[in-house]
């Protein structure tokens, strides 16, 4: 491929192009990768193969949603700030609307027959969804035997022993950071960041950090006791520790809110989860959902898009704040072989993770009973054999079989399996 770059694009020029990726990012992060790899590096060259690259690296290593923020990091690398809010924006904008409508025309009628049917066959694609996920991720992450063993203790202490993924993902990144091959050491520094650099870091971090914080300090003054304060809260945790893209956190997430803060039911955090895999935008807008019910189940529908719209502002904002402050270093970064050690287990234990996960939904959509037996500080979760919801599991048959026999796309699964749901239902 060609490394020589075209003129830096106009606002206008770039405007677009970002809008044509936020309403064209269907189908998770892989896709929207390939997507923004197309445009901005193959048909625009703004980029080169190694910039693109190195940008992707460190979105990595990040928590949040690596897409979102590479598109971040390529508009600060062509425009700056201005560039950066722009591709971020348009990233996550037109899925967040959707995903609002969506979340309301749910509240609304989601208890009706017919939207029930045709959830039906979108959780069951979800499980599928899910298991594609982990199958790719694994294929990818676990290239040796300690990472082997990394992600199987994570499923361990996550499934049987509930350790909070924070923790996990922590550990996993001290293993590797102080166990990376000694010979990798030799690569070479492309950077040396200096003063200048360090204190403008300082000055982006403080102005982002306020940003990010205002208002959960507004909401500390005027409503201190309220569930705002408490969404906002919760949220701001997560985005902190979102590491390993949505599949990996929505373990964490999702047993959170169902079965700490009963915001939602598992099979309404299964139907937020369809909603955000056939919209555009990354997945990680199913919190904005999780945010919506826990609002309207509340206060109605002000306080649901209350809750909206502030989950959608602790999540994003400090995704604005990783790649404004890490940017100028991303060059040196991607070349500091300890970070690779700590990326490559932090990867390896989202295997076990993303394998808790599709554990854990596929029992609570299969079955209509499962409850968690504990037994000291271990913990299993049984269904009631009884209570095997046989459409969901014909259904994600028939999924597996359309994603791994025949490969079709995420849309397409999750159309045919919501109309196919909606015909058995109907039928039986």
């Amino acid at each position: 491929m060609n490394d020589e770059l075209q003129e830096s694009p106009s606002l206008r020029d770039a405007f677009l192009i970002w809008l044509k990726v936020g309403l064209l990012s269907f189908g998770g992060p892989a896709a929207q990768i390939s997507l923004m790899h197309r445009l901005v590096v193959s048909e625009k060259q703004w980029l080169t193969e190694k910039q693109y690259l190195n940008g992707l690296s460190f979105c990595m290593l990040l928590p949040g949603p690596e897409a979102m923020q590479l598109a971040t990091y390529v508009g600060w690398r062509l425009q700056g700030v201005i560039g950066g809010l722009i591709a971020g924006l348009l990233f996550v904008i037109p899925g967040a609307i959707v995903i609002g409508i969506l979340a309301w025309l749910y509240a609304l009628y989601g208890e009706v027959a017919l939207v029930n049917s045709l959830f039906l066959g979108i959780k069951a694609a979800v499980i599928v969804v899910v298991l594609e996920a982990l199958f790719r991720v694994a294929k990818k992450a676990l290239g040796s035997v300690s990472h082997w063993v990394i992600a199987f203790l994570s499923f361990i202490g996550i499934f049987f022993f509930n350790l909070p993924y924070p923790f996990i993902v922590l550990a996993a990144a001290v293993f590797g950071f102080f166990t990376i091959h000694a010979a990798s050491s030799e690569e070479q520094r492309v950077l040396t960041p200096n003063r200048n650099m360090l204190l403008n870091t300082c000055k982006t971090v403080l102005v982002w950090l306020l940003i990010w914080a205002s208002p959960i300090v507004l909401l500390l003054v005027v409503a201190p006791d309220g569930l705002l304060l408490q969404v906002g809260t919760f949220f701001s945790r997560l985005a902190v520790v979102t590491f390993g893209g949505a599949y990996a956190v929505l373990a964490y997430l999702g047993q959170e809110v169902v079965e700490n803060y009963g915001w939602l039911s598992a099979g309404e955090m299964m139907d937020g989860l369809g909603l955000a895999e056939t919209t555009p935008g990354p997945l990680i807008l199913v919190t904005e959902f999780v945010g919506f019910f826990a609002g309207y189940r509340e206060g109605g529908l002000s306080v649901a898009i209350a809750a909206a719209l502030l989950t959608l502002w602790v999540t994003f904002a400090p995704c604005f704040l990783w790649i404004f402050a890490g940017a100028p270093y991303i060059e040196w970064i991607s070349d500091q072989p300890r970070l690779k050690g700590a990326l490559a287990a932090i990867t390896a234990a989202v295997v076990g993770v993303i394998a808790n996960l599709s554990l854990w939904f596929a029992l609570h959509v299969m079955f209509t009973e499962v409850v968690r037996e504990s037994w000291g500080p271990m913990q299993l979760w049984l269904p009631n054999v009884s209570s095997i919801d046989w459409i969901v599991l014909l259904l994600t048959v028939l999924c597996s079989v359309a994603a791994f026999r025949f490969h079709w796309p995420i849309v397409r699964i999750l159309l045919a399996s919501s109309i196919l749901g909606l015909v058995l239902s109907t039928v039986f």
